[in-house]
């Protein structure tokens, strides 16, 4: 079918909206029309020519109505609300044991942009455009994901909202409420502001943690961090970053969660950790870490978690939940953008005057909340 999309054709180039003939769903796979795309940062990996074949159609937190089933759908019907996460086989030993983000074939149907089988799934003028980024590439008026990626929800939510817990809300949460799991009497310091640091906020504020500090250079973040649940907050352009960390922490927090890739940032999150702490990794297409052997000597551990070790089909209406109930405000994250304007969207972004834009198929755009 004919669809309109948004096309990285060139790294170093503005995206390029125009029109696509995207593929029919095939076995196992549902067409679906978007009502908002959330961005996030990892949708633009391809412009550092590591990962995926271009031109590419990002976007990779999709929420939509179901619009035709492929042969072999069983379990979503047209017409189904769907949040988008990432993609996953469904049977190698780690989805077999409920471990799906450590998926045998996460790589090849995550970060190609391709199928797993090799082909594109869209095509223009010039030829084949990957379109299964994250397995569904939703910066377009539809887009192809399949069964395994989706999540049924409740028609009466605002869809156009949810997109981002596909990915950026569900890593900073599943953070600290699966991965390294805290709560009452735990201290957590978070480093970046940006959506994946907000949401391990305000997961921790909801799990009861009591104290949380957030590092991060934009004042206006600092400030909304401190609205969200954090209890201290701390200039990341400070020279003792870590000190101050520790001096509301006593001998150091619990957990350290690095959300900015920036290998100074991750030593000062290490030297920020009490005795037998964790420091925790999520950002994509950082720096190249050295760490030296002393600063993991007390017994600290450093690892990295994507997408916060979450199952989307457990943990996606797991925050829902938390919403609904007020304890998981993340509108107050999101700006909206008509998918025209994504370079507009990837550059307040890229730039920190908003935290988390959403893409949506309208020619108007409003402000949810979107405080930087």
């Amino acid at each position: 079918m004919r669809i309109e999309a948004a096309i990285l054709r060139s790294p170093d180039q503005p995206i390029d909206v125009g029109q696509l003939d995207l593929d029919e769903p095939g076995f196992g796979e549902v067409l679906v029309r978007t009502v908002g795309a959330g961005m996030c940062h990892t949708d633009f990996l391809p412009r550092l020519g590591v990962v995926a074949r271009l031109p590419l159609v990002p976007g990779h937190e999709g929420a939509g109505v179901v619009e035709a089933v492929g042969p072999g759908v069983t379990r979503l019907s047209v017409g189904d609300h769907v949040i988008a996460s990432y993609d996953s086989c469904g049977w190698c030993t780690s989805c077999l044991s409920g471990r799906p983000t450590a998926c045998t074939e996460f790589m090849v149907r995550n970060l190609s942009g391709r199928r797993a089988d090799g082909t594109a799934g869209a095509r223009d003028t010039g030829g084949e455009v990957s379109a299964r980024w994250f397995g569904q590439s939703c910066f377009a008026t539809h887009w192809l994901a399949t069964e395994r990626n989706l999540v049924v929800v409740e028609k009466a939510l605002p869809l156009e909202l949810m997109g981002p817990l596909g990915c950026g809300l569900q890593t900073g949460a599943g953070a600290v409420l699966l991965a390294a799991p805290i709560g009452p009497g735990a201290r957590l310091a978070v480093f970046g502001a940006g959506a994946v640091g907000m949401a391990a906020v305000m997961a921790a504020r909801a799990a009861g943690v009591d104290h949380i500090t957030v590092v991060d250079l934009h004042a206006g973040r600092r400030e909304l961090a401190l609205e969200l649940g954090a209890t201290q907050a701390v200039d990341g352009a400070a020279p003792d970053v870590a000190d101050q960390v520790r001096d509301g922490a006593g001998d150091g927090v619990d957990l350290a969660l690095d959300t900015t890739g920036k290998a100074s940032v991750v030593l000062s999150a290490l030297s920020a950790l009490r005795p037998r702490g964790t420091c925790a990794l999520v950002a994509t297409g950082g720096d190249d870490l050295i760490v030296p052997t002393r600063a993991l000597a007390t017994g600290k551990t450093l690892t990295y978690l994507l997408e916060g070790n979450a199952v989307p089909q457990h943990f996606i209406p797991r925050l829902i939940r938390l919403w609904q109930s007020g304890r998981f405000p993340f509108e107050r994250l999101l700006k909206t953008y008509p998918l025209a304007r994504v370079n507009d969207a990837e550059r307040d972004s890229a730039d920190g005057t908003v935290i988390k834009p959403v893409l949506v198929p309208s020619h108007t755009s409003h402000e949810t909340g979107g405080t930087p």
